[in-house]
């Protein structure tokens, strides 16, 4: 087994806590304009694609 050295971001937990809920917040403002476009055409998937992805970005921040 190989040593790899993982490089993680971290910071603060009240900051993680603000970056959460402003991401949070976008992503599903990204999923209504998506629905508000047309949830069944290319531009409204895609914007929905981008909200998900958005709201589960703080997923891979490690707190401190």
């Amino acid at each position: 087994m190989s040593d790899e050295v993982r490089h993680a971001v971290t910071m603060s937990a009240r900051r993680y806590r603000w970056l959460d809920r402003l991401t949070k917040l976008a992503g599903v403002a990204l999923i209504a304009g998506g629905l508000a476009v047309g949830g069944d055409t290319l531009p409204g998937v895609v914007l929905a694609a981008l909200g998900v992805a958005l709201g589960l970005a703080t997923v891979l921040i490690s707190k401190q």
